[in-house]
């Protein structure tokens, strides 16, 4: 099968829902032509058909193309998962993990391009959405220590400075291949990405707690994708977004 055939294969296979079927035909183009085939084919994709895929799959239920997605076509998918209107973001968690922390990989790599996106640092902020509390103690304090998740949270000018106070705790510490490690890669080695983040995270916390929800931060368009179920594999939005990128 050619590669146009095997994407148009593959994205009907998306909109019908069958995550499995679809990446089953992606894995089979690496067993037959070789990995650097499926990275071709990923950048053809649409990042919500890439997404689809990636979303259903985490460390425990090993995925070709999470174990081959670069990290700008994993950013440009990333940046997508709110559409899900999953309001744990545990599949979006989940995911990230499976990829960032991947054997061999380079996290920074990964941050990078996502921070070069609009909407990246609202992506990480949904990544943190239920650890927010633990995060805002670690701006404050530099510890991911329980006891120190209460107090006043650091002012804007106060967050700006605390990127350069030097590490409570060593990387190899709390290297969890989960939050704690992404926070700590964020605030001591992307600072100004960990800022961004925190503020969008801010945000969200004060519009969860007016009882707003997400939808006040962000602008809906036409086209909004709605899901029936936010469990693995039940998380298929019914509509096209575009002519131009498949469905999820």
């Amino acid at each position: 099968m050619n590669h146009l055939a095997l994407i148009e294969k593959t994205t009907s296979l998306i909109a019908a829902g069958d995550i499995v079927g679809a990446e089953g035909a992606l894995a089979e183009l690496a067993d037959e032509e070789g990995d650097r085939a499926l990275m071709v084919v990923l950048d053809q994709l649409a990042p919500k058909d890439v997404l689809a895929v990636m979303r259903e799959y985490d460390s425990s239920k090993a995925s070709v193309v999470n174990m081959l997605v670069t990290p700008e076509q994993f950013a440009r998918a990333m940046v997508l998962e709110k559409q899900y209107k999953d309001l744990t973001h545990q599949h979006l968690r989940n995911m990230v993990n499976a990829v960032v922390f991947r054997d061999g990989a380079d996290p920074l790599e990964f941050l990078t391009a996502i921070g070069d996106l609009e909407g990246g640092a609202e992506a990480l902020a949904n990544y943190f959405t239920e650890k927010w509390s633990r995060v805002e103690s670690f701006a404050r304090t530099g510890s991911f220590e329980a006891t120190e998740d209460y107090g006043l949270m650091l002012s804007d000018d106060e967050l700006l400075a605390s990127g350069y106070v030097r590490p409570r705790v060593e990387l190899d510490e709390i290297a969890d291949q989960d939050w704690m490690q992404m926070a700590w890669l964020l605030r001591y080695e992307c600072r100004d990405l960990f800022i961004e983040m925190l503020l969008v995270l801010r945000a969200k916390a004060r519009a969860h707690d007016a009882g707003e929800g997400d939808d006040a931060l962000e602008e809906e368009s036409d086209g909004k994708f709605e899901t029936s179920d936010t469990d693995r594999g039940k998380a298929t939005p019914a509509a096209r977004a575009s002519d131009e990128e498949s469905a999820i």
